[in-house]
């Protein structure tokens, strides 16, 4: 097997990490988790995932000595809710998981999410182990410590920080994914380039189908991905400030999120994130900030790539102005019941902007929703 790549996040207090990216790595997850110095592990994983990979898992923890036990919840965004996390709290204290174990996250954002709050929680803190298997996760949201459940007032309202001690991302896992789920994630990868990377942003241009195929491309995008955010999380681990760009088109995605219920039937996180970077481009078109070309060409490339990209393509419909705007004030990035967007001045040259006018906000809304 080839040696995978590494990404360090290297926090204060004896809590840095390691990031492993290649093909296998469930095969000898056994050892690293062994290594971390836990007698038993409890792993969390939704039930499609935990059909392919929870019994290989489980056989890898077991062969080096460790105790190992499963909890699953059905698969989708539904299940980071207060009644799957009570779930999943109470089956891994059946497993007796002590302070000194290992809760293993098994699965995409929502198992990960949900799993490592529930690790944050338990015994007032227990320690956590990220194996992603989406592309999303495993660029995104497994690294960096955010940990959640939804409310029905909002996405991710109730949570921690909580850092793993280990995030193995097992790129063959993607093998696996629907062509839906790899193009939702996929979202997330070009997201990095319009942060702060215009020449990632054209790679990916360049070989997106490589990503999509498995070739090489498929793990350098995701080390890249990686490093970049472990910087950011690094610089400013609670998103006092620099992290909160990593929301890029985030605020419109969390809204139409909860317009459509967390229906993944209808729209999953990297689809709406896909609809919010374009919304943010042409908004930073609109007042001015970048060139119209520019935010043409960011939808163009989403759209190449599969994902939809305007207000009309969000199945059962995005509701009014109104209710988009409304969806919005439950933001975690809301401060004093005014709207912080990320916004941008060109591809790669996004920045925080606080208190983005409401009317200018609705207008730009309206016109999209009028838009053919």
């Amino acid at each position: 097997m080839t040696e995978p790549l590494s990404v360090h996040v290297g926090l204060d207090g004896g809590r840095d990490y390691d990031i492993l990216i290649g093909r296998g790595l469930i095969a000898g997850a056994g050892a690293r988790v062994a290594a971390l110095g836990a007698r038993a592990a409890g792993i969390v994983t939704d039930e499609t995932v935990g059909a392919l990979y929870a019994a290989g898992l489980r056989e890898s923890l077991e062969a080096t000595g460790l105790r190992a036990g499963i909890v699953t919840v059905p698969p989708g965004e539904a299940s980071k809710s207060y009644t799957r996390f009570a779930e999943v709290c109470d089956g891994l204290l059946a497993l007796k998981i002590e302070r000194g174990d290992v809760v293993i996250a098994l699965g995409g954002g929502v198992v990960g999410d949900l799993a490592g709050f529930a690790a944050a929680s338990l015994r007032r803190g227990v320690r956590f182990v990220q194996v992603p298997t989406s592309l999303l996760a495993q660029v995104d949201s497994s690294v960096g410590g955010k940990t959640g459940i939804n409310s029905p007032h909002g996405k991710n309202l109730i949570g921690a920080f909580h850092q793993p001690r280990l995030v193995l991302a097992d790129t063959a896992t993607l093998d696996t994914l629907s062509e839906r789920e790899m193009r939702a994630g996929y979202a997330e990868v070009a997201k990095y380039g319009l942060i702060g990377d215009e020449g990632f942003f054209s790679w990916c241009e360049a070989n997106w189908r490589g990503i999509f195929s498995g070739g090489p491309e498929r793990d350098e995008a995701v080390a890249i991905c990686c490093r970049a955010k472990a910087g950011v999380v690094t610089r400013d681990e609670r998103e006092d400030g620099e992290r909160a760009l990593l929301n890029l088109g985030h605020t419109f995605g969390h809204a139409l999120e909860r317009i459509t219920g967390y229906d993944s039937g209808r729209l999953v996180h990297g689809e709406g994130v896909a609809i919010g970077l374009a919304l943010a481009f042409r908004f930073s078109a609109r007042l001015g900030l970048c060139g119209g070309q520019e935010a043409g060409r960011v939808a163009n490339h989403l759209a190449l790539a599969g994902l939809p990209t305007r207000l009309q393509q969000v199945p059962g419909g995005s509701g009014d102005a109104g209710a988009i705007l409304d969806a919005m004030a439950q933001d975690k990035k809301v401060r004093d019941g005014a709207l912080t967007f990320i916004l941008a001045r060109g591809i790669g040259q996004s920045f925080i902007a606080p208190g983005v006018d409401r009317a200018e906000l609705r207008a730009f809304l309206e016109a999209e929703l009028a838009a053919a």
